[in-house]
Formats: C-alpha cells, structure tokens, sequence
C-alpha cells in the first residue's frame, strides 16, 4: 500500500527469483555482487500460477521458500539504494513484502496463493507524504507510486490545490524526471466533474483524478538484466519531484500554513 492512502487492487501474476552473490578476493575480504533476478526463479511462480492449490504448494514448499529469501535479499538491497536518497520508515526488505497468501473471503477468485511478489515503502516521518510499490510480472513489470485512495479530506485539499495552482501542476507534471520517467498522472477519474467544480474549468482533467499515480514499466530483458536493481532505483528517485510536490500540498492548508508542525 502507499502510505496514507490506500490498497493495492490489481490481479498479481508476479514470478520471479533474486539471488545476491558473495566473492572474495585475493586478500580473502568478503565482496557482495549484484542482487539479480534469476531467468529460472520466474518457473516457480508460473508454477504456482496453474497449480494453485495447498496439495501443490506443500509439496513444493522447499522452492517457494527458497525464492522468498531470495525476494528479501533483493528487496533490502533495494531498500539499502533507496536509504540514500529518501526516508524510508520500512524497516526491511521483507517488511515491504506483501504474503503470498491471499484473502479470499470476499473474492470471487479462490486460488489460495498469489502468484506474485509484491511489496511497497513508506516513506518517514508525516511530513514525506507518498510511498513506493514494486510490482514484477512476467510481460508486466512495473514500479508505481503515489496515492491510490486519499481520503476525503486529502482529496478535497489535493482538488483545492488544483483549483488554485493548476498552473504549478501542469508545470511539476512537465518535469523531466517526471514525464520522461513516467509519463501522463494515472489513476481512475470521475466521469464527470467533482461536486462544486465546473466542466470547462481549465485543469477539470485533473480535478477528476480520484487517485493520483505515476508508474513506469520495465521490459523483461531489463528486469534480468544484471543492471536491474540500479535501474529500477533509479526510477524510484525519479518519484521525488512528484512528492516533494504532493507532500507540501497535504501539509499546509490553502494558506501555505503548516498542519504538521
């Protein structure tokens, strides 16, 4: 989930494996390669993905459990980049984990697994608002972040800012990190403008967004790449002028007041 906001709410079909190699060296010091996802570590979650049952799981325990310490390794690598240009309140790579089980009481779809890895950071403190989402799936790769589900009072101060300084938007949205990173604000939309704004107001493109993202795929020949990890980390600070952004709007009232001081 992102932080302050919501629920992660698509269909997963996630495979994939991370190792991190050790090396010494001539003097015999300890060196740490690469995390790096694995080409066969994807086969065990596309396993999973046509046989998703409990009999199947448990007799293949061995694999998944060695696939998901591998994820953690991977993850906490990534968290060990991500430290050095933001704060990160997660306190591990698996913390950032979501479980493999899935919830499935007010699912249609019984399958007792997902068939993914999937994980998300929060970022520290209430004045950094926004988090991160890591999303890997063969043929659909892809980091996402912002905020999925504000409440209403977020919404409302979000739209206010829109309304007022839908200017300094268009303008932070036109960023080079932003646009050539992520592209177009995603997010579902009302049909319709909001309640108390008009149809030809000149940002009502934005004024209908219900959630607030910005995501960026990955090719499966980038995701095995031996650079992956640096890439997708530097993806995630490409997050940052969107934030930074978004963090003073949820912190200040229309006044440019404080609330969290």
């Amino acid at each position: 989930m992102i932080p302050g906001t919501c629920c992660i709410f698509l269909p997963w079909q996630i495979a994939l494996s991370l190792h991190d190699f050790c090396s010494n060296d001539a003097a015999g010091v300890l060196h740490m390669k690469k995390a790096i996802i694995d080409k066969t570590a994807f086969h065990f979650l596309k396993k999973i993905r046509d046989n998703n049952n409990r009999d199947w799981f448990n007799a293949h325990k061995a694999e998944y459990t060695a696939a998901y310490e591998s994820m953690i390794v991977f993850a906490d690598a990534l968290l060990e980049k991500m430290q050095a240009h933001d704060r990160i309140e997660t306190p591990s790579g698996k913390k950032s984990l979501f479980r493999i089980y899935r919830d499935v009481r007010f699912s249609k779809d019984k399958t007792p697994y997902q068939t993914c890895w999937h994980g998300h950071f929060s970022r520290a403190t209430k004045k950094l608002r926004g988090g991160y989402y890591y999303h890997i799936q063969p043929g659909n790769t892809y980091v996402g972040g912002g905020f999925w589900g504000p409440n209403a009072e977020d919404l409302k101060r979000i739209r206010q800012d829109i309304d007022y300084n839908h200017t300094d938007w268009r303008k932070m949205l036109a960023n080079k990190k932003i646009k050539n990173t992520f592209g177009a604000l995603a997010g579902e939309k009302l049909k319709t403008a909001p309640q108390g704004y008009l149809q030809d107001h000149p940002a009502i493109d934005l004024l209908r967004h219900k959630q607030f993202v910005l995501t960026h795929r990955f090719t499966d020949k980038e995701v095995l790449s031996a650079d992956f990890l640096k890439n997708l980390n530097e993806t995630m600070k490409n997050f940052r002028p969107f934030f930074d952004y978004m963090s003073e709007v949820l912190t200040t009232d229309a006044n440019g007041i404080s609330l969290v001081d």
